[in-house]
């Protein structure tokens, strides 16, 4: 079976691969990228990906992590507080938790 080629929704169609160091590309500073800013750049962002916030744990060392099933209610009212408070529930999940075990 073969799939049928489809034209993207945002209308954008890959073009094949370019020359950088022929080809006069932009970027948004006005600088231009050439084959070696473009596999720099490629690095910065690949060195990035799978980061995600910083561990809570110690530097380097990936921070456990919990799934909670809590009704709908609860939910609601935690997600509706971290709004008011501009924290993320996680945040508040947290606190509460660590201030349970204190207590």
């Amino acid at each position: 079976m073969t799939k049928k080629a489809r034209k993207p929704r945002d209308g954008y169609v890959d073009g094949g691969g370019i020359n950088l160091d022929v080809e006069d590309v932009r970027l948004a500073d006005g600088s231009r990228l050439t084959e070696a800013k473009a596999e720099a750049l490629a690095e910065e962002v690949l060195a990035k990906v799978g980061r995600g916030r910083p561990s809570l744990t110690a530097p380097g060392e990936r921070s456990p992590q919990l799934r909670l099933t809590v009704p709908a209610e609860l939910r609601e009212q935690l997600r509706a507080r971290a709004e008011r408070e501009h924290r993320s529930v996680s945040v508040l999940a947290r606190e509460a938790l660590e201030r349970y075990l204190a207590s």
